[in-house]
């Protein structure tokens, strides 16, 4: 495979991808299984290969590479729209691979005095992001961007733009939170949720920990 190759088909992916509006997420997981899967192969052209060779990287994945079944399920889907979007192969049913085991876990749920005392430590904006996500269910990015234009007091439901799979949805306001949320109008905020937040709101005790630190330092931490 030429070397310069491997930058091309790569530019062909990314540009199907935004095409279909995946997040950018996606995009650079996409786009590193894929040249993965060029160099475990000697840097062969993807489209010298077949199902032989995917199902072997997948395998070799699980077996040597050790990867739980997240990620081996996430470059099988990168390698199926490497060849049936970007390609235009359609692949058999890859039955020769060996899956990678997964992990049977239970989940951590908090309980509704831990949740109030983690939600009691927040101030400000992250408070309000941290309740909208607790009492709503939205998704972290979700909450970020959440726009006061977006939240209808009256009816007591929030929309959520470029939700998952870049669709909208509405969803529930609670009663407890609209109250807070009408005082968010007179915020130097009020026009939208700071996107660069979500580095710090990966999850409610994320949040804790970052808010934790910046009293105990006695001032506002250092971005970076």
């Amino acid at each position: 495979m030429d070397p310069s190759s491997a930058p091309r088909l790569l530019a062909r992916v990314r540009a199907k991808i935004r095409l279909k509006h995946y997040s950018i997420g996606t995009e650079q997981a996409y786009a590193d299984w894929i040249r993965r899967y060029v160099l475990f192969h000697g840097k062969r052209h993807p489209s010298a290969l077949g199902a032989t060779e995917v199902e072997a990287f997948l395998t070799h994945l699980a077996v040597e590479g050790k990867v739980a079944a997240a990620p081996q399920n996430q470059a099988k889907a990168a390698l199926l729209f490497l060849y049936r979007e970007v390609l235009a192969v359609e692949l058999p049913w890859l039955d020769n691979v060996t899956r990678a085991k997964q992990p049977a876990r239970l989940p951590i749920v908090l309980t509704r005095d831990e949740v109030t005392r983690i939600l009691a430590r927040l101030r400000g904006v992250h408070a309000l992001i941290g309740a909208l996500l607790y009492g709503t269910g939205l998704r972290v990015m979700e909450g970020v961007r959440v726009r006061v234009q977006d939240i209808d007091f009256d009816r007591r439901h929030i929309i959520v733009r470029d939700g998952k799979g870049s669709k909208d949805r509405m969803t529930m306001l609670p009663d407890r939170l609209a109250q807070r949320d009408a005082e968010a109008k007179s915020t130097p905020h009020a026009k939208f949720m700071r996107a660069d937040l979500c580095t710090r709101l990966v999850s409610v005790l994320e949040l804790t920990q970052f808010h934790h630190s910046r009293n105990s330092s006695g001032g506002p931490l250092q971005n970076g």
